[in-house]
């Protein structure tokens, strides 16, 4: 099982948000210089956050994206889902007449895998991000 790389993007990018600008726009420009990652990935990355309601555009010339909803309520699950989507990660593929077994077992690894990381809020690693 793999996260993308946007996923990967997704997380850092809403870390430094609520790390170094909670209540500031940050320009796609900045926050991909700080990151080191593509400008234009990015913003596909920052429009799925967007139409997930974690953080909202704000235009005009010190416009960017600040966060939406409270840095405290933002999750690794809510991040996540924004870019992969919600599905299972594992469908079985056979017909059975009862619920597949093999299926129930998978069914629940992703259930405690999705607690885990609902439990997991971005702001929890603001204290343990190294500082300069």
């Amino acid at each position: 099982m793999k996260y993308s790389q946007a996923t990967d993007y997704a997380l850092h990018a809403m870390l430094y948000l609520v790390a170094e600008a909670p209540d500031k726009p940050v320009s796609v420009q900045l926050l991909a210089e700080k990151l080191g990652v593509s400008q234009t990935y990015l913003s596909k990355m920052l429009t799925k956050l967007v139409k997930a309601g974690l953080i909202h555009s704000v235009s005009g010339a010190n416009g960017g994206y600040k966060l939406k909803r409270n840095q405290d309520d933002i999750s690794f699950l809510d991040v996540i889902q924004a870019i992969e989507g919600t599905t299972s990660l594992f469908e079985c593929s056979f017909r059975h007449d009862s619920a597949c077994l093999i299926q129930q077992v998978v069914t629940d690894a992703e259930q405690q895998m999705m607690h885990t990381l609902k439990s997991k809020k971005i702001a929890d690693l603001v204290p343990h991000i190294p500082k300069p």
